[in-house]
């Protein structure tokens, strides 16, 4: 029997699959399951080729580990593809008139190398970090990009589509979905080499930005550009730590001997673990809410499925 409190908070149109804590669950099972599946595959066939395609060995274990990404995106879109209740979240992910364009991906990768590029600009000024120029060959470069556009995006089909679809399908306020997926993503993060309370902040942060342009706009693009202008820009251009992880491959390289923290980096965890960069994606979510308003907009793919499901 439903409670009155179950029907304010909970659509009747949601599955018990959607339910927290189950759906991070589940989405936690198919993240990993999807990256442990691809890690065997690669590590049996691809090595050798990964190590050319990068340059060198090392950097070739680098890509191979972004590269491992791309069995999430198999699993997860297999799953959406095969399992009827899920397979409206194939719309939230293609192409549109709206959301997912041309323009709001490029428009998203010119954001993300912009942000992350300012706090590595003000980091240099302020004497936090020195790089050095070394060059890197046309076919690492566009094999690390080809490899963090499937790593970033992976990480936003899991958690900006599939995980904050179903919540989005189980609960009446959409703060739940926002929120909510936020917070796994941070979890996501939590075990990285130099996590901290700094950088767990900044990583829900980012979450939640990911998650409002969503909310307002339905822009899986938009945020899978973002997320890849960030990484690629940070990790693969000027060789400092993303999220903790230092790439076997860059532009250019960090002296990382000389490099301490400041207000736009961290020694450990890189720029998204700096104060800085808090407070400059903080402005960005309240810069996205306040247009968002403006707009009159809210992305809502399970509305009329919903609406219908009360009326029987």
């Amino acid at each position: 029997m439903t409670t009155a409190f179950q029907k304010k908070v909970l659509r009747p149109y949601g599955k018990w699959s959607d339910i927290l804590p189950l759906a991070w669950v589940l989405t936690a099972v198919l993240v990993w399951g999807g990256q442990w599946a691809a890690d065997r595959l690669l590590e049996a066939f691809g090595g050798p080729l990964l190590d050319s395609w990068a340059g060198s060995h090392d950097a070739g274990v680098f890509l191979g580990m972004y590269g491992s990404f791309l069995g999430i995106w198999i699993l997860i879109t297999a799953v959406m593809l095969f399992y009827g209740p899920d397979r409206p979240m194939l719309k939230a992910i293609g192409h549109n008139r709206f959301g997912n364009t041309l323009k709001m991906g490029v428009l998203g990768l010119l954001v993300g190398f912009s942000l992350n590029g300012l706090c590595i600009l003000l980091s240099i000024l302020l004497g936090d970090i020195r790089l050095a120029f070394q060059g890197m060959g046309l076919l690492p470069f566009a094999s690390f990009l080809i490899a963090v556009l499937i790593q970033s995006g992976a990480e936003e089909l899991a958690v900006r589509c599939f995980l904050y679809q179903k919540l989005r399908r189980r609960y009446r306020h959409p703060a739940a979905a926002i929120l909510g997926s936020a917070l796994f993503f941070t979890v996501l993060h939590l075990f990285n080499p130099g996590a901290s309370v700094s950088a767990m902040l900044e990583v829900t942060v980012s979450g939640l930005l990911f998650s409002l342009i969503i909310y307002y706009y339905g822009s899986f693009w938009g945020v899978c550009g973002i997320h890849a202008g960030w990484n690629f820009t940070q990790s693969i251009l000027f060789g400092l730590p993303n999220s903790g992880l230092v790439s076997a491959a860059s532009l250019f390289r960090l002296d990382a001997a000389s490099a301490v923290n400041g207000p736009f980096y961290s020694v450990g965890f890189g720029v998204e673990g700096s104060i800085g960069s808090l407070v400059l994606e903080s402005i960005f979510c309240v810069v996205v809410i306040i247009a968002g308003r403006r707009s009159g907009r809210r992305e809502d793919l399970w509305r009329e499925a919903a609406k219908a499901h009360e009326t029987v």
